[in-house]
């Protein structure tokens, strides 16, 4: 492990994130507010501490490879939430540090799980800061940073690979720094879009950022404690729309850059998700429609939700606690399968599912024919066995954490339904569940050691189980290369 290398990274990565804070910052003296004080006081923190470790830890080798590309990707984000949690402290609108760091970490994940009941008291540079984090962790920190600066080794990629969700992870050019500028290029275009036409439905600058960020981040922080429901249908719609597609792999916009039509809208995973989709908002608009006045309304109210639990993104315009249990089930699959790979959502990704499931149909093909020949085709291709295999590994190990997390967090004194879409929402970095906490609810209530536990969960989630795992290894960090 070059572990001076790891930590100059690290240290490089707090400075950046000093340098994110400008932004917060600014809006806070626009607004004239006095947390502007805390998010300048983080910043020297950042700052002097990300100096001190880049100081402590200068490499005498600056080759990385996939081992450090984890434990980087890993430490980044843990250290992100935890000096990013530093604002809402100092300012004293969210006075516990466990609380804090409860609501950054889900910021950076973009979890949108919130302890906070009442979010109209907050300050406007914070509540910038606060759906931030969704935009800039949506993408990917370190994503973000290749996109902007050279990195100081030629393989990247490790670090690359790390962070972008889904199974399968590539170059979309030759060169690492300029895959990470399409992609953030294409980012910023969706986000300057969605901003515009939230301008025209009769939000603010400040409420279109905000919800920008909280979407294409698929995050789903907002200014008010009602999410989405007080505003307007065209607003709700145009939300809709843009959860669907910041849910989409990002690849399939670079082909339709480059006029690849024919490659872009052939993608098995696209297929699926839109078909996955048409046919839950079908199916909740049946199950809800008697408790709407208009075909209009039932199917807005539908179709956001399923377009907020498939993308993870976790805004709301409706209580679905109220709604009968039929729809609540579906949403609940919809929040352990979440959107495609190298999309910006959570979830187990409709890749690893179509996966799965044909690996599967495979299996039981053979138990009737064993001498039968037959492959997994995916995206036009022939999956082979080793993918196929860390497919079911990962979904090993996505079932056993979410388990694990469950039985954790079982002495708290909430109903089984409220625990297991708790578990499920953070894992799954999808915000609110079912119970206590619903559209209408909080984690306010869980205890100091859950909402850690929900915190390390989100990190399990976001960052697709390996990175933290390998973080937490000593093998790893002590394991000559």
């Amino acid at each position: 492990m070059n572990r001076k290398m790891v930590f100059h990274i690290c240290g490089q990565m707090l400075l950046i994130e000093a340098a994110l804070m400008v932004l917060p910052l600014i809006t806070a003296l626009i607004y004239g507010e006095s947390c502007a004080l805390a998010i300048l006081a983080t910043i020297g923190i950042a700052i002097v501490l990300g100096a001190a470790i880049m100081l402590a830890s200068r490499p005498d080798d600056t080759v990385i490879y996939s081992r450090e590309g984890f434990v980087i990707t890993a430490l980044t984000w843990v250290e992100f939430s935890a000096v990013g949690a530093l604002p809402f402290v100092l300012a004293g609108e969210i006075p516990s540090y466990i609380d804090a760091f409860f609501e950054t970490v889900s910021g950076f994940t973009t979890t949108g799980a919130s302890i906070l009941r009442n979010v109209e008291v907050m300050s406007k540079g914070l509540l910038f800061w606060r759906s931030f984090t969704h935009w800039v962790g949506g993408m990917g920190i370190l994503v973000l940073v290749m996109a902007v600066l050279p990195m100081t080794t030629d393989r990247s990629i490790h670090i690359m690979r790390a962070e972008m969700p889904g199974p399968i992870i590539g170059k979309l050019v030759p060169r690492v720094r300029q895959t990470a500028k399409i992609l953030y290029i294409i980012y910023i275009a969706l986000t300057l879009v969605e901003i515009i036409l939230l301008l025209c439905g009769g939000m603010n600058l400040f409420e279109a950022s905000v919800h920008a960020f909280g979407t294409a981040g698929t995050g789903g922080f907002g200014v008010k404690s009602d999410s989405i429901t007080s505003y307007s249908p065209f607003i709700q719609w145009v939300m809709t729309a843009f959860m669907m597609i910041f849910a989409v792999n990002f690849n399939l916009y670079y082909l339709i850059l480059i006029k690849r039509f024919k490659a872009a809208f052939s993608s098995d995973e696209l297929w699926a998700y839109l078909g996955i989709v048409v046919t839950s908002v079908l199916l909740v608009s049946v199950n809800i429609a008697p408790l709407y006045a208009t075909v209009e309304e039932t199917v807005r109210k539908a179709a956001f939700q399923v377009l907020s639990i498939i993308s993870t993104s976790g805004f709301a315009t409706a209580d679905f606690n109220l709604w009968p249990q039929f729809s609540k089930s579906i949403l609940f699959a919809l929040m352990l399968l979440g959107g495609c790979a190298g999309s910006t959502g959570g979830g187990l990704k409709v890749s690893r599912a179509i996966m799965l499931f044909k690996s599967g149909r495979r299996e039981l093909k053979k138990m009737l024919h064993p001498r039968s020949v037959s492959a997994v085709r995916f995206e036009g291709k022939t999956v082979d066995d080793k993918t196929i295999s860390s497919v079911g590994v990962y979904f090993a190990f996505f079932a056993a954490i979410q388990l694990l997390a469950f039985i954790l967090i079982s002495f708290e004194p909430f109903d089984f339904e409220t625990k297991i879409t708790s578990v499920v929402a953070c894992f799954n970095n999808v915000g609110p569940g079912l119970g206590a906490v619903g559209p209408s609810g909080s984690y306010a209530d869980y205890s100091a050691f859950s909402k850690l536990v929900l915190s390390v969960a989100m990190l399990f989630g976001r960052l697709e189980i390996y990175p933290v795992i390998f973080l937490l290894s000593p093998s790893v960090w002590f394991k000559k290369r």
